[in-house]
């Protein structure tokens, strides 16, 4: 062979090489459009080089390093940030049992678990190699949805105790020329407002320290759009959620290379964690979905997440009920709730259910100072117990549920007077309380054992029983546990606790529905909704205010885990109260019997319509046509996944003079080939519709569009669209 020829063919051999060694050096995390791409460093280390849209060639990604503007040190993009060569946040810092705090974790191995034919797991073990200390990072990939799930396992073998100081769940790198953040913020009644504004260098930091009902000033949800700030149906946008329902920490940290730092997990205060030899410490899961077509299409992939893994039944019906709180309060006994039942039935809906006040003997429970933690029935108000509603309630033809807030506790009750050492407070400083209770101690077992016990007796005794509401209603002051040996472990473990008995429970109960409340939207999380069926937005069923609010739940949360109740809260008429209910899992709050007979009709006759298109509400693609933050109507609209049936919700949010729809609003999510019949449903009995009915091209609906001619007179319009063949 000629000297050129093979010097040639030995540069093609060596470019082979090394082209293959720097494949075989990255670990791609790939969903059906996107990609995570870790390499193993020179030295071991492991970093981040790519994360974002997915490539065709896959041999590609090694070149992206070489794009981008990462630290020479391979530090600031680290895949899971120590403390030793790291001048940024880390997301893990360690105190060692001599005491030393550095952590310096290389490559150890890696595997992939296939769980399914949509779902698989990377595992990638790091190690110290001075310290005995594992950390493996866990990335689980839900193909289809494009959704990830993120978090880490900690364990060591050194000779005594170690401390964790932080321990994220998730370490991500995004790169772009700006980004920016919508995040959250709220009290009670005032959940989800949004904020949005562009990350500088520096660090952001979003954290609860609030113990349980951890989401009342801040949840733990939020978005990262790229190069812009959020869009609907454009751009690179990143929604994110930590699965933890306890105090929480996300740390965004734009750094010296212009880079996005995303640390997420636990808030460490007041939490260094005392880890014993050999045990494990699992973080909770970071859930993530990046889209390239606005926050619409990520919250659809998430929402399609949740229904088909985390939510209990997600892919199964909802129960529509009527709910006796603002009927009653705490005033009621057999004969009122036997008239209630009744009330159901004529409603239409499926159950009946009976909320605080039906529980306390020596400390009645009539009003909220007193009876929290005795869980058998009052005997004034209730002679015949539970037993005798749940089977009224049968022969009513309609399920029977019930409110229990079993992590709480009043000073007035025989539980505090037995078990003082139960109560989370400290035993040196006054007592602290909100909404007069304290909270129990879930990091103890004999705790857990009395909530779970209090939970499965209701069942045990009344095998009828359909239907569970779950409080809670105070947050954590003065933290301090009788039963940890180190107090900086109870935040944790109180979270812990809680999931313990929530597994039990649905281990027994796989399919019973239950609410996730907590004094409205004061814990909303997937850490959470694994073990619920729905979550109570907020306790603001103001309807107007209630349009805001469930649309920015709906982002991070689909519509059938939305608990919406009609009630006497605001002005507007029944028929907008009813229509901003159905957007989600529709109920009932108002007494029945007040109702007038054009009332009553069409609540009747709405509940209809609402089972009719549950299929498209609970089960479908959801699209945000007009947001009510930057429009006189807000519009949002359902597709079932055949797109043969859909249903489109317009509310009037500004009231002054003249405002309302004057053009037609584009439609999405449609067949454009199909014909649909549109037709305005939820008429209030006597009026006619205001829109132009008739069939028309999917094409022409979300290209022209439809006017719901929405204004002062029309306040709310409900438009049904269905498939005409």
């Amino acid at each position: 062979m000629h000297f050129i020829q093979k010097m040639i063919v030995t540069a093609a051999l060596v470019a082979s090489v090394v082209a293959t060694k720097a494949q075989n050096n990255l670990i791609p995390i790939e969903t059906k459009s996107n990609a995570i791409i870790l390499q193993v460093t020179g030295d071991g280390h492991l970093n981040t080089i790519y994360f974002g849209r997915k490539l065709t060639d896959k041999n590609e990604y090694q070149y992206t390093q070489h794009f981008f503007h990462l630290d020479g040190n391979g530090v600031f993009n680290s895949a899971y940030t120590g403390t030793t060569r790291n001048l940024l946040e880390p997301a893990i810092a360690v105190t060692h049992a001599d005491g030393n705090k550095s952590v310096d974790l290389k490559y150890v191995s890696r595997s992939v678990d296939k769980i399914s034919e949509d779902v698989s797991q990377v595992n990638v073990s790091l190690k110290d190699p001075v310290y005995d200390l594992e950390v493996t990072l866990h990335y689980k990939i839900y193909y289809a949805d494009d959704v990830i799930e993120q978090w880490s396992t900690i364990e060591h073998h050194e000779k005594k105790n170690i401390t964790l100081n932080k321990y994220a769940s998730a370490n991500l790198l995004l790169q772009a020329k700006s980004y920016w953040l919508k995040q959250y913020h709220g009290e009670w009644a005032k959940e989800m407002r949004p904020e949005e504004e562009q990350l500088t260098h520096g660090i952001k930091t979003l954290d609860s320290k609030l113990g349980t009902r951890a989401d009342i000033f801040q949840p733990p949800s939020f978005m990262v759009a790229l190069d812009k700030p959020v869009a609907e149906d454009d751009g690179d946008v990143l929604l994110a959620n930590l699965e933890w329902s306890g105090n929480f920490r996300f740390d965004l940290e734009v750094d010296p290379t212009d880079n996005l730092r995303l640390i997420a997990g636990i808030n460490n205060y007041a939490s260094d964690y005392s880890l014993k030899p050999g045990e494990e410490f699992e973080t909770p899961k970071l859930v993530y979905a990046l889209s390239h077509h606005g926050a619409g299409e990520a919250s659809r992939d998430m929402q399609d997440w949740a229904r088909k893994y985390k939510i209990v039944d997600g892919e199964g019906p909802r129960l529509t009920l009527l709910n006796n709180w603002e009927s009653t309060y705490f005033d009621f006994n057999e004969t009122k709730l036997a008239d209630l039942l009744k009330d159901t039935k004529k409603l239409g809906v499926d159950l009946f259910l009976l909320d605080d006040g039906w529980f306390g003997n020596k400390y009645p429970r009539n009003d909220d100072h007193a009876g929290l933690g005795d869980w058998q029935e009052n005997k004034a108000k209730l002679p015949h117990g539970i037993g005798y509603l749940v089977k009224e309630a049968e022969n009513d033809g309609v399920k029977f549920g019930i409110w229990v807030e079993p992590e709480m506790v009043n000073p007035k009750s025989e539980l505090f007077e037995k078990h003082t050492d139960w109560v989370v407070k400290q035993p040196q400083r006054d007592e602290y309380m909100m909404r007069n209770q304290f909270v129990l101690d879930l990091s103890n077992p004999k705790v857990q054992e009395f909530v779970f016990n209090t939970v499965d007796g209701l069942f045990w005794k009344n095998p009828g029983l359909a239907y569970i509401k779950w409080d809670c209603n105070a947050v954590m002051y003065n933290v301090y546990s009788a039963y940890e040996k180190d107090q900086s472990n109870f935040y944790v473990d109180y979270v812990r606790g809680l999931y313990k008995v929530l597994a039990q429970l649905r281990a027994k109960y796989p399919k019973i529905p239950m609410m996730l409340c907590s004094g409205g939207g004061g814990r909303v999380d997937y850490g959470a909704l694994q073990y619920f069926t729905e979550y109570w937005p907020s306790d603001n069923t103001e309807p107007l205010e209630r349009v805001f609010i469930q649309w920015e739940y709906s982002y991070f949360y689909p519509a059938l885990a939305s608990a919406n109740h009609v009630t006497n809260w605001g002005k507007e008429p029944i028929k907008y109260r009813v229509d901003v209910a159905m957007m989600g899992k529709l109920g009932f709050d108002v007494p029945v019997s007040k109702l007038s007979p054009d009332e009553l009709t069409f609540c009747q006759d709405a509940i209809k319509n609402y089972k009719a298109y549950s299929e498209a509400i609970w089960h479908g693609e959801q699209y945000r046509l007009q947001s009510p933050w930057d429009n006189d109507a807000a519009s949002i609209m359902y597709v079932d996944k055949a797109k043969s049936k859909a249903i489109m919700f317009n509310y009037l949010v500004n009231n002054r003079y003249d405002k309302g729809t004057y053009q037609p609003i584009k439609l999405k999510g449609l067949d454009p080939a199909k014909k649909y019949a549109v037709k305005e449903i939820n008429l209030y009995p006597g009026s006619k519709t205001g829109i132009r009915e008739g069939t028309y091209s999917g094409d022409f609906l979300m290209t022209v569009g439809v006017n719901p001619e929405v204004h002062e007179g029309r306040a709310s319009v409900v438009i049904g669209i269905d498939e005409q063949k």
